[in-house]
């Protein structure tokens, strides 16, 4: 395996849907000519049938034939290597899919515990038959009605409905005359190692650790080195191949032990840089014996909008919402509140389990005598007060100062509203100091919940109702917190080290990166935006919603309003429909409100017909900022310390809003014919148009350019092309350059980067002006006339000999 040195800059490629290895393949001149040193792509592993991201492996052993196989990817790797591109894998070692096309899951279920794989997936047997809640009705309510029927399959005997087959375990199928009979396939059911359930059982009756609360996709135990091979065997033979060069993990909060896994794959893979996705809060920082590049950056995009917000104008904002609305308190309260309804809800099952691993931790001869409900309010206490994703305590591990007195301050938060503290008090200790296997394994679930719950409550239910400004709503963000100084994002940046990744977008964002600077826009002009709120008033359906979510639907479409786009309002429409149901106050996914869902599209649809017609004042000046803003936040992601990560289609405009939105297709030659007949004297190499793909990754005649070139779209490409160009002309600088931010004006930024080369100087005006010409000595690159009122300048300045 050769050493791979550090990326310059990553493109993130969201596979499926469209695009596969040959579609990547084929985008390959395109990427090395914009500058891009690697591909970033998602999972390729084999995912449930019409999977739309892949986060869902059905076989981690596996390429996905639906991507190209082997085969294709071998075809991939070898045009990359041939442009001088590596690849970053996506991977999932938390957990696949809970899905009957997982050849590891089949096997459990028809072999139980003597499965060679029973012990790969995290399951509770000491809970009996695992659980399949995979039924519309109650099992003897649908056996009543002859939805079941037993046969012999091609793998073996198997219970079969209208929609799917489960394996049985061999031995349990009647005789073919009884294979009807409802005595007889109870009795069958009875006999396996599973048991079919309604699907409502999964809220507080699964089995198994779930990812978050989705039951779909089932937790491996990868803390097992026979698990942990037989999961990375395939990417191992690839890293070995030299056909991949570098890995990013999914969720590493789900695993039982982040740092041994960590140490464990790193022994395994070299020096093949790892990062992470990892969620920080605060000022969290990730452990520093974890041996990896970094994280893949969602802290650097919440710096860069706090920083580019405006406080002045978000008091403004806060007050008028607040009269509008009727809300009070802070997100703090309100992530509380949520804290309390999801863990009591949609985590009822990790709830339970929790409960039920600290009785036989506490036993049964405890000289605290501590009941069922003790039990049960402590652990809700506990995990309600605990602020981040995870502690990291681990066997064979000291806790470390800071970690203990984390859980000092979350016992004593959490012991405040109880009749006493004694429980909590005992639990937390649990937790900190385990001495016993039991109290080891409650350890380890505790810390694989918090951050589950922390995901749920935050990014799916708070912050889809407190939507005072909703651009600090997003990943790992705090909308109590939503701007920095220059003085604290200085320090934050020079502590920042250049392996980490810097990302503006992601699959996973709540917003698009451009999308995001529209809302950011509006604490700049808040007056613009409230002439907005006045307008939507006439709209129809206006006083049929709750203030709250017409706020937010208008901060939504602002943010994603695209002229001459036919499907804003459906899109729209859709997007409110997800929203109301995250937020948890109306309606559910489980259990929809009809009524108050078309209500809120109702008004909905109306408003963004009623901009079609004639935008309404305010709306343009909020995007024009919004452009402005877009660049300084584009140039900070190129100069800042870190590997700057460009989401598929960002080179342009993106306006999406969160999945599934932020996942459509992508037009790549319309960009790719934008990017580089905008700025040529960057862009390296030839490019036959032709060859890249076009709409939803189709052949056919290229397309007209999508917008002009001195469009916002045409300066945004034409900087990342300009950006790229300097990062590969000077890697050595930004990988060691030391960096500062200043602010020479109350509206002005001036972010500076200074080596042994030379020093590059980025000045932004937060108004969206033209920002002044640097003082003392000239710059050398570049001259963009064409970008002199992008609100930034990036000026490049030699060294003197």
């Amino acid at each position: 395996m050769t050493t791979t040195k550090l990326p310059r800059a990553t493109y993130r490629l969201q596979l499926r849907e469209g695009v596969d290895f040959d579609t990547v393949r084929r985008l390959v001149p395109y990427l090395a000519g914009l500058g891009i040193s690697h591909l970033y792509l998602s999972p390729i592993f084999t995912a449930a049938s019409g999977s739309t991201h892949g986060y869902d492996v059905t076989n981690p052993a596996e390429i996905d034939p639906c991507l190209g196989g082997r085969e294709g990817f071998d075809a991939l790797a070898q045009a990359a290597k041939a442009a001088g591109l590596g690849i970053i894998l996506d991977i999932v070692p938390n957990h696949t899919a809970f899905h009957l096309e997982n050849p590891w899951l089949r096997d459990v279920l028809r072999h139980g515990q003597d499965s060679r794989y029973a012990s790969h997936f995290d399951i509770d047997w000491s809970k009996g038959r695992l659980v399949l809640p995979f039924l519309g009705q109650p099992f003897e309510e649908m056996l009543e009605a002859g939805a079941f029927r037993l046969e012999a399959g091609e793998e073996g005997p198997q219970l079969a409905t209208e929609y799917f087959a489960v394996p049985m375990a061999k031995g349990t199928l009647p005789p073919e005359d009884q294979r009807r009979d409802p005595e007889a396939i109870r009795e069958a059911h009875a006999a396996q190692p599973w048991r079919l359930t309604h699907w409502e059982y999964e809220r507080d009756g699964v089995t198994h650790r779930r990812f978050f609360n989705v039951t779909g996709l089932i937790g491996m135990r990868v803390e097992d080195e026979t698990v942990f091979d037989d999961m990375h065997a395939l990417l191992f033979d690839l890293l070995d191949r030299d056909q991949v060069q570098g890995i990013r993990l999914d969720h590493i909060d789900g695993l039982a032990d982040p740092a041994a896994y960590l140490h464990r794959l790193r022994e395994r893979v070299g020096d093949t840089p790892v990062w992470i996705e990892k969620i920080l809060t605060g000022d969290e920082t990730v452990p520093s014996d974890w041996p990896i590049e970094g994280t893949t950056g969602y802290e650097a995009a919440r710096a860069i909008a706090r920083i580019l917000a405006d406080a002045e104008g978000l008091s403004r904002l806060d007050e008028s919402w607040r009269r509008e609305t009727g809300r009070e308190g802070s997100f703090h309260d309100a992530l509380l509140k949520a804290k309390h309804e999801v863990i009591r809800q949609e985590l009822a099952a990790e709830l339970h389990q929790l409960i039920d691993m600290a009785r036989i931790a506490v036993g049964p001869e405890d000289a605290l005598e501590i009941g069922d409900e003790a039990l049960r309010e402590a652990i809700i206490a506990l995990l309600v007060a605990f602020p981040r994703y995870r502690t990291y305590f681990a066997e064979g591990k000291a806790p470390t100062e800071e970690e203990r007195a984390l859980m000092e301050k979350v016992a004593e938060e959490a012991g405040e509203g109880l009749r006493s503290d004694a429980t909590v008090k005992r639990i937390a200790g649990f937790i900190t100091d385990p001495e016993t296997s039991e109290e080891r394994a409650l350890q380890v679930r505790f810390q694989q919940v918090t951050g589950a719950l922390l995901a749920k409550a935050h990014e799916d239910t708070a912050g889809f109702r407190w939507n005072r400004f909703i651009a600090a709503n997003e990943v790992g963000a705090d909308p109590d917190a939503p701007t920095v100084s220059p003085e604290e994002l200085s320090g934050w940046m020079q502590r920042r080290a250049a392996s980490e990744m810097t990302l503006t977008s992601t699959h996973d964002t709540k917003r698009s990166e451009d999308a995001r600077m529209r809302l950011v826009a509006i604490s700049h002009l808040p007056e613009a935006f409230l002439a907005l709120w006045d307008n939507s008033e006439s709209v129809e359906g206006a006083r049929d919603i709750d203030p709250n979510l017409r706020w937010y639907i208008l901060q939504t479409l602002l943010a994603m309003w695209e002229e001459g786009r036919d499907d804003i309002a459906e899109r729209l429409g859709q997007h409110v429909e997800k929203a109301m149901r995250e937020a948890k106050e109306v309606t559910t996914w489980t259990h929809p409100d009809a009524d108050a869902e078309a209500a809120a599209q109702r008004f909905a649809k109306a408003l963004a017909r009623a901009w079609e017609g004639e935008l309404p004042a305010g709306a343009g000046q909020l995007m024009a900022r919004g452009e402005a803003l877009s660049l300084a936040q584009t140039a900070m992601k190129l100069v800042m310390p870190g590997i700057p990560d460009i989401y598929q289609g960002t080179e342009v405009g993106a306006f999406q809003l969160t999945d599934p939105d932020n996942r459509m297709a992508v037009d790549f030659r319309a960009i790719a014919t934008l990017a580089t007949k905008g700025a040529p004297e960057c862009f390296q190499g030839e490019l036959a148009l032709d060859e890249i793909p076009g709409p939803a990754a189709t052949d056919g005649p290229a397309p007209e350019p999508m917008p002009e070139q001195d469009s916002f779209a045409g300066r945004k490409a034409r900087l990342i092309c300009a950006g790229l160009a300097l990062r590969r002309a000077r890697p050595g600088f930004f990988e060691t350059a030391d960096v500062r931010v200043e602010a020479p004006t109350a509206q002005s930024l001036l972010l500076v980067r200074e080596g042994g080369e030379g020093r590059l100087e980025l000045r932004i005006d937060r108004q969206g002006h033209a920002p002044e010409a640097p003082r003392g000595g000239e710059p050398v690159w570049p001259r963009h006339e064409a970008d002199g009122d992008a609100a930034i300048r990036l000026d490049w300045f030699a060294a003197e000999s």
